[in-house]
């Protein structure tokens, strides 16, 4: 047996054996007995042997649902009678944070966001674990022994299914499911005052487990020989999914996907949108989440700087800002998380106001170990031996430090940063396959290692230590000549990246991440992820509009992929602004990816870009921008003057065409020029590109040609070419990615420029 397997028995085995009531029926040194024997693989208590022997049977009808015929309800009834007698309840609770980003992005410093979510980081992967014993001799397990009596006995850590991605699932004995939900809410409200959490749960019977839901009695569960009646129903379609064809074989894999463990997991999705809402679910006896947390404040009292809340203190930090409640908290986590140890940034010592015991704030100036996401990734440098290459033109890794503030990692790019925001793709669609509580314990360790180990690959091999240099921040001055990782991981969840990087590797970097992602996933389980073969691309060239016979594409080989929104600006942007544009990008680039699969079966990465050198707002959304300002119909030919959305492939073509574009020393000032000249129509930017092109050497027109019109702008009817432009057929759209290569042509190759260089302000959005 695999240890997922192993833990899921254990924990399916304690619930059996601890019964329905809140006294469990046997000893607890009994029950752990059987846990530990589960695990290690030796004989359990006799008390209990019936139970796993239960529990060894269920497996045996998954295997027996995986093969054909499929059994019918009577097949089942008269196979594993103690199965569809067995009347004890598990529970299985679902809970998270909640609209994440309006908490996290509510302050407008870094320093505040960064302890927003270290301090959802710690709910969720150290504290909600510590509940059940996964975490020994924490706070949180005190915290919920004083708050929920008889809980934390009856929680042990193989009950936790995955507790990754800002959620949690978990089994636990069915008399405790409200208590559970109820903790898990709690302690997010407890430890971050004004942050949205809900958890909600549900008891099942063991053959649930396995099945999916079954009515009471069991006979009349709508079954196979139902849904083959009813299968073209549009009720029956929206729930169950749409054959696209009669074939039998169809019918029985979506009735499979359907009818299991998935549906359990449906069942909870639906009722924590419910209660998120602010719906009452379950039986009325849990506290409702109608009233979220309020602050009330009086016209003449204090209040902070960042969401005018109750001030509770005025700090000794530059400026004296006053500090409310949850806003202290955050300061003191994201200190923490940096290892910021200065006598100016110890404020909370010295100021006794905060020691209020309203405030309740020294458990976060006390309360263990906070690992930042530097300190895993330096742990990533060493184990994978990458330290000598990575620390190679510094001091050393003890020299080097963490970037504090926005303006730190825009030193290593002339005062440029990029915003990064990832999210993967078709994750709802493989998830709805998953059929059992150990592929979803497996799927989401997977996804999690997938995610985090391509952010490490890619900074480690794009980025290197930087010496700041030049620093105006009065708060940053005394950082003068220190050696600092130039980035800043604000959060990795699941399958969600954010990070901020310098700009000059932007691309290069959520390139990297995209590739790694699905390598990775590939490498730990191939047989899993990989994608079928009648799924499979036959002819890559044909969803990329870059192409480069030295290097052709290789068709997409997982099911999984991630799509990115790549902002690049200034580091004095205001951050939520930055966000926002950049969740803007994400969207478009899912979109993208969307579109890619299902017309060309293309299931990799996308990713979309936008540049801002000089201009910090956008009267619109980017969507209307290109499709206002950026898209000119002349005649019956519709010029969009944008290539974005990229795939990944074309990411690496693009940043191979802008080097070559340095490389051919094509004058700046005529760079501007041809952008200008595309709004002027088709066979105008044509004939003076292919102007200014011909005033090159010899050497340098020859280089272009092959690294730009012949790479980007093949003509569809002849072996020519159309450079600048390229021909969508599909839509019948000329498109250009002249506007993209001269935003970005000083942000490749390590090269930067401020906002005062020719040709940036027309550029730039209005």
């Amino acid at each position: 047996m695999t240890d997922t397997k192993l833990k899921i028995t254990a924990a399916l085995a304690w619930c059996l054996a601890w019964g329905d009531e809140r006294e469990s029926l046997l000893p607890l040194p009994t029950l752990q007995k059987m846990q530990n024997a589960i695990l290690n693989g030796q004989e359990v208590p006799a008390e209990t042997r019936e139970i796993v022997q239960q529990i060894k049977k269920l497996d045996g009808l998954s295997k027996r649902l995986d093969s054909l015929p499929f059994p019918s309800l009577a097949d089942i009834k008269k196979d594993y009678p103690e199965l569809w007698q067995q009347q004890t309840a598990i529970g299985l609770v679902y809970g998270g944070a909640t609209k994440i980003k309006g908490y996290v992005f509510e302050a407008s410093n870094l320093q505040d966001i960064r302890g927003a979510s270290a301090l959802l980081d710690r709910i969720n992967l150290v504290d909600l674990p510590a509940f059940f014993g996964k975490v020994k001799d924490h706070s949180a397990s005190q915290w919920l022994d004083k708050n929920f009596s008889g809980l934390k006995e009856a929680l042990i850590p193989e009950l936790i299914i995955y507790s990754t991605g800002g959620n949690i699932l978990a089994f636990c004995p069915a008399a405790f499911v409200d208590d559970l939900a109820n903790a898990i809410e709690k302690r997010y409200t407890e430890e971050t005052l004004t942050a949205n959490s809900c958890a909600v749960g549900a008891s099942f019977r063991l053959l649930e487990i396995r099945l999916g839901l079954l009515k009471d009695p069991i006979e009349e569960t709508f079954w196979l020989e139902d849904y083959r009646k009813n299968y073209q129903q549009p009720l029956v379609k929206a729930y169950f999914g749409s054959p696209k064809t009669d074939a039998e074989a169809e019918i029985v894999e979506l009735f499979k996907n359907r009818k299991s463990f998935n549906e359990l997991a449906g069942k909870l999705a639906s009722l924590f949108q419910q209660r998120r809402n602010g719906n009452d679910v379950g039986k009325g006896s849990r506290p409702s989440r109608r009233y979220p947390p309020i602050f009330e404040t009086h016209p003449y009292v204090v209040r902070d700087e960042n969401q005018q809340r109750s001030a509770i203190a005025r700090t000794t930090l530059p400026g004296e800002p006053w500090f409310s409640d949850t806003l202290a908290r955050k300061r003191i986590v994201g200190q923490r998380v940096k290892r910021e140890g200065s006598p100016k940034q110890e404020w909370y010592n010295k100021n006794r106001a905060f020691h209020w015991e309203f405030g309740s704030l020294k458990q976060f100036w006390n309360s263990g170990k906070l690992e930042s996401w530097v300190l895993k990734f330096s742990r990533f440098l060493k184990q994978e031996n990458l330290e000598s290459n990575y620390y190679e033109n510094s001091e050393g890794p003890k020299a080097v430090k963490e970037a504090i503030r926005m303006g730190e990692i825009g030193n290593a790019s002339n005062d440029f940063v990029a915003f990064i925001y990832a999210d993967g793709n078709n994750m709802g669609g493989y998830i709805q396959k998953i059929k059992s509580p150990e592929e979803y314990a497996e799927f989401s360790k997977d996804v999690f290692k997938a995610t985090e180990q391509s952010v490490y690959r890619a900074l480690a091999k794009h980025l290197r230590p930087h010496q700041l240099k030049g620093l105006t921040e009065s708060d940053s001055k005394h950082r003068e000549d220190t050696w600092i990782h130039p980035f800043e991981i604000i959060a990795i969840g699941g399958d969600d990246v954010m990070l901020i990087v310098p700009a000059n590797q932007a691309l290069a970097i959520a390139q990297t991440i995209g590739e790694e992602f699905e390598k990775i996933l590939l490498a730990n389980n191939k047989t899993t992820y990989q994608i079928t073969e009648k799924d499979m691309l036959s002819n890559p060239v044909t969803c990329h509009r870059y192409q480069d016979p030295q290097n052709p594409p290789q068709p997409s080989q997982c099911q999984l992929s991630m799509s990115t929104g790549v902002l690049i600006t200034s580091y004095s942007t205001p951050i939520y602004y930055a966000e926002k544009l950049t969740n803007q990008l994400l969207k478009s680039a899912k979109k993208k990816a969307k579109t890619l699969k299902e017309d060309f079966c293309y299931h990799g990465g996308t990713i979309d870009i936008l540049t801002l050198k000089s201009v910090t707002m956008i009267s619109s959304n980017i969507q209307e921008f290109r499709e206002n300002g950026l898209t000119k119909e002349q005649g019956k030919q519709t010029l969009k003057l944008y290539g974005a959305p990229y795939t990944l492939y074309e990411v690496g073509g693009l940043i191979e065409t802008i080097a070559a574009l340095k490389e051919s020393e094509f004058p700046r000032s005529q760079l501007y020029q041809i952008r200008s000249f595309l709004e002027q129509g088709k066979r105008t930017a044509i004939l003076n590109y292919l102007y200014f092109r011909s005033r090159l050497k010899p050497e340098k027109e020859a280089l272009l040609k092959k690294q730009f019109d012949n790479a980007w702008c093949p003509a569809k009817t002849n072996n020519g070419n159309i450079a600048p432009w390229m021909y969508e057929s599909e839509d019948k759209v000329y498109e250009t990615i002249w506007r993209e290569m001269v935003d970005l042509y000083p942000f490749i190759n390590g090269e930067t420029v401020g906002s005062s260089q020719e040709g940036d302000r027309e550029g730039s959005l209005t």
